[in-house]
């Protein structure tokens, strides 16, 4: 029998005398789902994994089982993403605002304090390398994408539409709104937007990124779980990706900061007990 398995008479034995163990079984068990899990999303550690397996498949494990399983089976995260630099800061800006959030990113409740962005993305039309920018606006307490807009242009209306949408979402919110000295949120008109809806507008000190860490965080989620190391050919196909990828975060991505919920769920659950 040994020569048709392709081992030695004395493995065979030795199995023979020490079965699996029911923990070993487990462990193999849990493997397979693993590697489903990593098939779906690469980009997962081994807590997230962790947290994966117990709040979606039931399966309670602590860290250090899991980390041993995926280092057994060769599945590691893919690599981190770091910001490479900051948003310029206006030349003549209209308005200047304090840096009022002070690196506090904590809130007690949805809509307290408002962090905002622009970012960029690629797609190629044969040789030819074109743009897409998207503005988003993230709740600091329960991280949630409040609104977000994509547009071919980085300009002031991009920025006018994501605040619009999220007013519109959430018309009694008057939140801390913080974002970086970029040219739109410079502007008189965005000053005068966030005044008309009595929110106290707050700014990073220029060249320093970390002020708006939590919005950076996110981008950095974003294009590492679903843009780094893919090659979109058509600004649809880039479109729709991003489209996907902020309803998977918003709805089922689990984050430990929201002890294990996504930020929907957190955010309905802190309204319950508000």
């Amino acid at each position: 029998m040994g020569r048709y398995l392709g081992i030695t008479r004395s493995s065979y034995y030795r199995w023979l005398k020490h079965p699996k163990s029911d923990n070993e079984i487990r462990n193999e068990q849990i493997a397979d789902i693993i590697r489903k899990i990593h098939q779906l999303h690469p980009d997962m550690g081994y807590r997230r994994i962790r947290d994966e397996l117990a709040v979606n498949y039931g399966i309670p494990a602590n860290d250090k089982r899991i980390l041993r399983i995926c280092r057994k089976i060769g599945i590691q995260s893919s690599i981190k993403w770091k910001p490479k630099s900051c948003t310029k800061a206006d030349r003549n800006p209209s308005h200047i605002a304090k840096n009022f959030l002070h690196r506090e990113f904590h809130a007690d409740k949805p809509n307290e304090k408002w962090l905002t962005d622009v970012t960029e993305f690629k797609y190629y039309i044969g040789v030819e390398v074109h743009k897409i920018y998207l503005s988003a606006i993230l709740d600091l307490c329960d991280r949630r994408i409040v609104s977000y807009k994509i547009s071919a242009h980085n300009d002031n209306s991009l920025v006018m539409d994501t605040f619009d949408q999220a007013v519109t979402a959430e018309p009694d919110a008057h939140p801390l709104f913080h974002s970086d000295r970029g040219f739109q949120y410079t502007s008189q008109a965005f000053y005068s937007r966030l005044k008309k809806h009595h929110m106290k507008q707050s700014m990073s000190r220029v060249a320093h990124c970390i002020d708006n860490g939590p919005m950076e965080g996110f981008w950095g989620i974003l294009k590492r779980e679903m843009y780094y190391g893919k090659r979109f050919t058509s600004k649809e196909e880039l479109i729709q990706s991003i489209q996907d990828y902020i309803e998977y975060y918003n709805n089922r991505r689990l984050q430990r900061k929201l002890h294990i919920m996504t930020p929907m769920a957190f955010h309905e659950l802190t309204l319950k007990a508000a």
